[in-house]
């Protein structure tokens, strides 16, 4: 797809280039229902004047996209959303250009979003967050040409280039570690699963308690909430001898899940590490102040913000960019883990 021209919009009217410019900028020269055929055709196309007569001048808007389907309350809780967008604006301030940033309510608005930004010419390029399996996103990004740079795995972005950590590598490196304190009822409160990344831990998370013959092994899906991993923290500390009994050791998919996951453990009265590891993903600073402090997965999420940002203004500058594999999180031990009591 391309965005549409004044010499589209006169094609599709029967008109000449001089009288669409008249009847786009509101001056005299056209009869009135020739304007208001110019201006239907204007509106079907999606033509929006004054966005695509910069961009017809080739000039730049030096202003990059990102659109976040998640409630706008996200961004105040979720560490990982503020030093993920804190590296994106430090690389883009570095060359003068600006984020803009939509909250989408909905996957429809959302690509609602790239549609207009496309035809109104309104961002040089977008960078592409929480991609699904199948996200309708990389298939219309990838129509429209619009330079495009998914934060994510390479097995869902198409064509498009991505930014992206090896969580499999990360997500066993967590296991092996639990498993080495002595752990054996190992269980996970998960992110969204539509997520791709989370689909990826989900599989790693299976595989690698099954090759160390950790029978009891459970993914409990959540979103990322404080309320949903407290809710799953209960029933996973609640699980009768039948099925397996009560985990020894929780591993929970972001920071927000675990806090919520110790706190949830102390009003049952179960002690953390004595009766209960927890293990959380992406580290941040509340992290380190909690007693006891969280055992973490690390990584530095403002420097994947940079790579991504870097990324895609190359692109828009016109060079050829390779995906991109960035450092895996590493665990980073601290006082929530320790070896499960002997009965």
């Amino acid at each position: 797809m391309k965005r549409p021209t004044i010499a589209d919009i006169a094609r599709e009217a029967g008109v000449s280039k001089g009288a669409v410019s008249y009847a786009l900028n509101g001056r005299p020269g056209v009869s009135a229902a020739t304007r208001e055929r110019i201006l239907a055709v204007a509106d079907r196309l999606q033509f929006h004047a004054d966005s695509n007569a910069r961009a017809l001048a080739g000039a730049k808007t030096r202003v990059v996209g990102l659109t976040l389907r998640r409630p706008p309350s996200t961004l105040g809780v979720e560490p990982f959303f503020m030093e993920l967008i804190s590296g994106i604006e430090l690389e883009l301030s570095r060359r003068s250009y600006a984020l803009l940033l939509q909250m989408a309510p909905g996957r429809d608005e959302e690509l609602g979003f790239y549609r207009r930004w496309f035809s109104e010419g309104r961002v040089d390029g977008v960078l592409v967050c929480d991609v699904h399996v199948g996200d309708p996103r990389v298939g219309m990004l990838q129509e429209l040409g619009l330079p495009a740079v998914v934060i994510g795995p390479p097995d869902v972005s198409g064509t498009l280039t991505s930014v992206w950590s090896d969580d499999e590598r990360s997500m066993v490196e967590a296991v092996e570690y639990l498993a080495a304190l002595g752990h054996r009822r190992i269980a996970r409160v998960g992110g969204i699963p539509q997520l791709a990344h989370t689909a990826i831990r989900t599989a790693a998370f299976a595989g690698v308690c099954a090759r160390l013959g950790i029978a009891d092994a459970v993914t409990v899906p959540a979103d990322y909430t404080g309320e949903a991993a407290a809710r799953a923290t209960r029933k996973l500390l609640g699980r009768p001898a039948g099925a397996g009994g009560p985990p020894t050791a929780l591993l929970y998919d972001n920071d927000v899940m675990a806090v919520a996951g110790l706190t949830a453990a102390r009003e049952l009265g179960v002690a953390v590490p004595a009766e209960l590891s927890i293990v959380a993903w992406d580290d941040s600073p509340i992290c380190r102040l909690l007693h006891p402090p969280l055992t973490a997965l690390t990584r530095d999420i403002g420097a994947y913000g940079v790579q991504a940002a870097r990324t895609l203004l190359a692109a828009i500058a016109g060079e050829a960019v390779t995906s991109t594999h960035g450092a895996p999180a590493h665990l980073t031990p601290r006082g929530s883990t320790a070896p499960p009591r002997t009965s």
